[in-house]
């Protein structure tokens, strides 16, 4: 058997604070959605001033990001330069900038999903978030 490190409550705290703190800073009305390693949701916070379509686009990102341990930004950047083939893939419906994944030890543990500004600012909040865990 292997080990396995898994996010705690305490790290889903840390990275939801730095998170906002960012969006804060920035005057940034946004979703951020926090998953494990297998896309299940841990927390979801919508800021005040937040679209409503972002609290579903958020998730998505979040989710498309653990499973695919990489972050979205890959999947826009293939889908924008003519591999559209892959807006079919299964379980992937985040496919925007936005979701980074969270990688200790060289294994991903979870992922951050932002929405609601541009989709760079969203990938900006997501990664201060994950910063606040020191890894």
């Amino acid at each position: 058997m292997q080990t396995k490190k898994i996010l705690t409550a305490d790290d889903v705290k840390k990275i939801s604070a730095a998170a906002e703190a960012e969006a804060l800073k920035n005057n940034w009305a946004v979703t951020i959605a926090i998953v494990d390693d297998g896309g299940h949701l841990l927390a979801l916070q919508r800021l005040d001033g937040a679209a409503p379509i972002s609290s579903y686009i958020g998730p998505e990102k979040a989710r498309s990001a653990a499973l695919g341990r990489r972050e979205t930004k890959i999947y826009e950047d293939m889908i924008n330069q003519g591999r559209t083939s892959f807006l079919s893939a299964p379980l992937l419906q985040g496919m925007l900038e936005g979701g980074v994944p969270i990688v200790v030890d060289g294994q991903v543990v979870g992922a951050v999903g932002v929405s609601g500004v541009k989709s760079s600012e969203d990938a900006q909040i997501a990664k201060a978030g994950i910063a606040a865990l020191g890894i």
